[in-house]
């Protein structure tokens, strides 16, 4: 009677799997083919090089005072010392607050990111949701993450058909 039972459950169990549809995104295949996003991707490189640029110039300058100290310290008196040592500090606190403030957890880079790349993300989101309630998915995975997808039938890829929603051509 338990193995009945086993096998009913298992059986029901399968039923219920093959009732549910899935489908799969390449969400970098999509995004490469979003002229806006590369759009943003470059202007984000362009900030970022800039911003680190600032950022290597004051810690240049914070070795330079230090190399300038090691050499001349022998020649300084306690007091210039102590003002060259506080010079050196300032300069590397002054380099490690800009870089904090430009690329930190809430800095200007994330901002930043946050503010181009989150209406093209919220489009892609809103066109898979009308895409998976059109046709019943109950789950789209997205194959381009590292989420353990070992094979995925292109039969179930609806990338093609996201970015034909957005109003992009496709080349497949």
């Amino acid at each position: 009677m338990k193995k009945i039972l086993i096998v009913i459950a298992m059986l029901a169990t399968a039923a219920t799997m093959n009732a549910q549809k899935f489908a799969l995104i390449d969400m970098d295949y999509i995004l490469r083919n979003i002229p806006a996003y590369e759009r943003a991707n470059e202007q984000l490189n362009q900030v970022s090089r800039r911003w680190q640029t600032e950022v290597e110039a004051l810690q240049t300058e914070a070795q330079t005072l230090y190399r300038n100290y090691q050499n001349e310290q022998v020649f300084l008196s306690a007091e210039q010392k102590r003002a060259r040592q506080d010079a050196i500090v300032e300069k590397e606190q002054e380099a490690a607050n800009l870089k904090r403030k430009y690329f930190g957890p809430e800095g200007e880079f994330y901002r930043k990111r946050s503010a181009l790349m989150t209406p093209i993300q919220d489009e892609i989101y809103t066109a898979v949701k009308d895409i998976a309630e059109l046709r019943g998915y109950q789950l789209v995975l997205d194959r381009s993450s590292d989420t353990g997808i070992i094979f995925g039938s292109p039969r179930i890829d609806i990338s093609n058909e996201v970015l034909t929603k957005l109003g992009y051509s496709t080349s497949n």
